[in-house]
């Protein structure tokens, strides 16, 4: 009886070490929604650096799940008051000099973003880590002092991606990506994104600090700083509005 009940708890125990490994998908699972929250609403600078000029950019962030997102320039003084609004798929520019609406077509996806690295698809993920892409766990390695997954990212058949594939670097216990690794679809790095500057914002510890680096762009790369930011603000779906738009200060 003793041995039965010595079995038994050795096979409870290997179970429960098992339903606590987590797979590929778990993991970007879990960094996504750290990032994400239910909703948001922030302050951030983007800084645009080239080899003879920088440019610096403050706006404020409003979002809500991955379908939902606001953006606000507040400057310089000739971008202030530019808004721009994804609504699902769709993404638009309020250009408040001509009072303007424009409808950003699919087609300018992977357009510059205010003449940084990012493109409009970086600012509205029209794509999605979790859903788009299949998962693989590929190795460990230790960044920035953090013991981190490396995963591989290879897009699922006819899912509306850009990149060929994508690795990212996943700390284990935060679960926030500290590198990310995009390549486009004949296998050539095309740009490389480091996180760091770890802080409290809000109710979570998370990187602040975003450097996006193309790699055929010698001296160039853009920052993105997060100044402030809430997350799981109660925020309706009304809010995020061609009619807000032209209100937002």
């Amino acid at each position: 009886m003793k041995k039965l009940i010595l079995m038994l708890s050795m096979l409870a125990g290997w179970q429960g070490i098992q339903a606590q490994v987590l797979s590929a998908d778990d993991i970007i699972r879990k960094a996504d929604e750290k990032s994400r929250g239910l909703s948001s609403q922030g302050s951030l600078t983007m800084t645009v650096i080239r080899p003879d000029w920088t440019r610096t950019i403050t706006m404020k962030s409003w979002s809500k799940s991955k379908d939902y997102s606001l953006v606000l320039i507040t400057a310089p003084a000739k971008d202030k008051g530019q808004v721009f609004l994804k609504r699902k798929n769709e993404m638009w520019n309020y250009l408040p000099s001509i009072e303007r609406m424009i409808k950003i077509p699919p087609s300018m996806m992977l357009q510059s973003w205010m003449g940084s690295d990012f493109t409009n698809d970086d600012l509205i993920k029209e794509s999605s880590l979790v859903k788009d892409y299949n998962h693989t766990l590929t190795g460990e390695e230790k960044l920035q002092g953090y013991d981190c997954y490396k995963i591989l990212l290879m897009p699922r058949e006819d899912a509306p991606v850009v990149w060929g594939k994508i690795f990212m670097w996943i700390s284990k216990e935060e679960f926030f990506w500290l590198k990310g690794e995009y390549y486009d679809e004949e296998g050539e790095l095309v740009n490389t994104e480091i996180l760091s500057d770890v802080k409290q914002m809000d109710d979570r510890i998370l990187p602040t600090k975003l450097e996006m680096i193309p790699m055929n762009k010698k001296g160039q790369k853009t920052t993105l700083t997060f100044n402030r930011i809430k997350f799981n603000l109660k925020l309706e779906e009304s809010f995020f509005s061609q009619e807000n738009m032209r209100k937002l200060r």
